[in-house]
């Protein structure tokens, strides 16, 4: 009986542990999830929060704004991109570093876990420069390259335990069947390792909707994200707070709808990759 009430007593103590965390987490979302539906006089007032105060004003304007319309229209293009180059390279190096044998083979993988750890403002003006030179700043492709370049080494990463599980009784079997390299990881790998292909390109895709500094710095008009839409609506004279927290409600809709999608793959993989790394 004691040891059932101890049960009892932990479990109780871990559930207010994880409310208090999702409280926590859910509180700023919320803040700005409410104040896309209230006027930025009663947000800079701070006059606290009732019914009457709920409004579409400022998803009506922010819908009306052209350079948002732009941003999310970029972030999804330079997202899906990015996210698709960085799985198909980075799978492929992965399934190189897991299966080949070759002298610096972990100082090679050990590289792309530094170069993900370098700071983006020591890189971005480098590339500043290298993209202005070959005329691909302010560009879908220039910005989409930047994106890779950092989702890359984390793919690598976050794919080298699913490679390494997998049995070279199945890549030997497909080379006796005549396979060569290429049908061996499109179509061995690939599918036995696809729970871990969804999670990496989950986050890929969040890295990239999320990043700031690069589409800052390397976009313009043209190539600008929706952060970037977003941040403009904080600048000029007025503080427009309700059209901000608008957009920004907006642009937790993709990703929500994605991630929802994606669920049921994503806790597959992750257990996948916990256990058999």
């Amino acid at each position: 009986m004691k040891r059932r009430t101890r049960k009892a007593f932990i479990s109780l103590i871990i559930a207010i542990a994880a409310f208090a965390i999702l409280a926590i987490e859910l509180y700023p979302i919320a803040i700005t999830v409410i104040n896309g539906f209230r006027r930025d006089i009663v947000i800079l007032s701070g006059q606290p929060f009732k019914l009457s105060q709920l409004t579409l004003r400022s998803y009506q304007m922010v819908l009306k704004n052209i350079g948002f319309q732009l941003g999310m229209k970029n972030s999804i293009i330079i997202g899906l991109l990015s996210t698709g180059i960085s799985v198909l390279i980075g799978a492929m190096a992965s399934y190189g570093i897991a299966r080949f044998r070759f002298s610096w083979r972990n100082g090679l993988a050990y590289s792309f876990l530094v170069f993900r750890m370098l700071p983006q403002i020591s890189l971005v003006i480098a590339l500043y420069l290298m993209f202005s030179y070959v005329g691909i700043r302010d560009t879908i492709g220039g910005i989409t390259l930047a994106h890779t370049s950092f989702n890359v080494p984390y793919v690598i990463w976050l794919l080298l335990p699913f490679f390494t599980a997998v049995d070279k009784a199945y890549e030997e079997a497909a080379m006796v069947d005549g396979c060569n390299r290429y049908g061996v990881f499109f179509r061995i790998f690939l599918p036995i390792v696809a729970p871990g292909l969804v999670v990496a390109a989950v986050f890929a895709f969040l890295n990239s909707w999320n990043e700031f500094l690069y589409a800052l710095i390397l976009t313009g008009v043209n190539a600008k994200t929706a952060p970037i839409a977003i941040n403009g609506l904080l600048g000029g004279e007025t503080l427009t707070w309700g059209q901000a927290c608008a957009a920004g409600t907006l642009m937790l809709v993709p990703v929500f709808f994605f991630t929802l999608g994606m669920q049921k793959f994503l806790i597959r993989g992750i257990t996948a990759g916990g256990v058999k790394g």
